[in-house]
């Protein structure tokens, strides 16, 4: 028990008590009730203190008695100094949103890179907020490639940096492209350094157009050209590849930052060895794969094709392989030339219908 009288006890206090409370004035209050929507404060000044829940969070409809307990210290900044029912009215939302954009500041004159949890998709961009303090990230900036639906960023943590810094328009610019730019730029140089012609890599396919794939190989899209795919013909490469698949394949050439793969392997080559399996005055037989008004290029198998000249299709003058001939037919034809170091290979049926009649020929005198 004190010696002390309640008015020595009460003259002790008033001594440690606020002479006053300033607009703007930061101040440490000691939570004495929680309510729902509202935190009283002991301030050691003749009034208490009252924190609404408008002035403590952003978040909607939360209860007060879930975050604040009885005995918490809470920093926070005086907007009233009577709200009308004798409490000093303080806010740490404004606190928090002062001192984040400080924070913002140091970081924008620094090219400190941020993260944030994306708070809000706009139509022209993404909203992330820092300590109650909003920052604007536009569409163009948000990535370095064109991206139409920015909804897959809602709810996400990212990197950025702070371009343009004006509190007074409330105008805080955001950029995350410039680090996706530097970052890819890294990775390529390093990627770069270590490839070499004749390399074999395993990538990803990005994109798949007409004239061939682009493929991402660690970092660095190599092109994957349609005459490249394959030793046969391919027509349309989007019917062979798709986003998302795994390829491996091997540095053709390397110009400058361009870099051009080949599914061609060597040893895979088919006309290696067609001398040895299309003897020039051997029989063969193969699919009409396409057609020209000169003659028809016949598939003997995968990448490898002949021609069957218009002049060598029948005995009897046609004007177009297409008189006789249609795609897909299966044909059987003789071997007139082969040229392995050209990919050539001449074939014929009306050579092949002589030798059928000459051999018929010797069959009749023999009898």
């Amino acid at each position: 028990m004190s010696d002390l009288s309640f008015g020595q006890l009460f003259e002790e206090a008033e001594k440690t008590r606020k002479a006053s409370v300033h607009m703007g004035e930061v101040l440490d209050g000691t939570v004495i009730e929680v309510r729902e929507d509202q935190i009283i404060l002991n301030i050691d000044y003749k009034s208490d203190a009252i924190i609404t829940r408008n002035e403590y969070t952003s978040t909607p409809g939360v209860d007060l008695r879930t975050v604040v307990k009885e005995g918490d210290v809470i920093t926070a900044k005086v907007i009233k100094t009577n709200d009308g029912d004798g409490f000093v009215a303080l806010s740490v939302k404004r606190l928090a949103a002062e001192l984040g954009s400080k924070k913002l500041e140091e970081a924008f004159e620094n090219k400190t890179v941020l993260t944030a949890k994306v708070a809000q998709v706009l139509d022209g961009g993404l909203s992330v907020v820092i300590d109650e303090t909003k920052v604007f990230i536009p569409a163009s900036l948000v990535s370095d490639t064109y991206e139409k639906d920015l909804s897959k960023y809602a709810g996400q943590e990212i990197e950025f940096v702070i371009t343009e810094f004006n509190p007074r328009k409330r105008r805080i610019i955001g950029d995350r492209k410039q680090l996706l730019v530097a970052k890819k730029a890294k990775m390529r140089e390093e990627v770069m350094s270590k490839i070499a012609v004749g390399q074999v890599v395993t990538g990803t396919v990005k994109n798949v157009t007409d004239f061939g794939v682009f493929i991402d190989i660690g970092g660095v899209d190599g092109l994957l050209h349609v005459s490249e795919i394959s030793w046969g013909r391919i027509e349309n490469p989007k019917k062979k590849f798709k986003p998302g698949d795994e390829v491996k394949a091997y540095i053709k050439d390397i110009n400058n930052d361009k870099i051009a793969l080949s599914l061609k392997f060597d040893n895979e080559n088919p006309w290696i060895n067609v001398a040895e399996k299309y003897p020039v005055g051997s029989v063969v037989k193969g699919k009409v794969a396409r057609m020209t008004d000169f003659g028809a290029f016949v598939e003997l198998e995968e990448g490898v094709d002949a021609l069957l000249h218009v002049s060598q299709i029948a005995k009897q003058h046609i004007e177009k392989p297409a008189e006789v001939l249609k795609i897909g037919q299966e044909i059987e034809a003789k071997v007139v030339d082969l040229n392995a170091d050209e990919h050539k290979i001449s074939l014929s049926i009306k050579a092949l219908l002589a030798d059928e009649e000459d051999n018929q020929e010797e069959e009749t005198t023999e009898e």
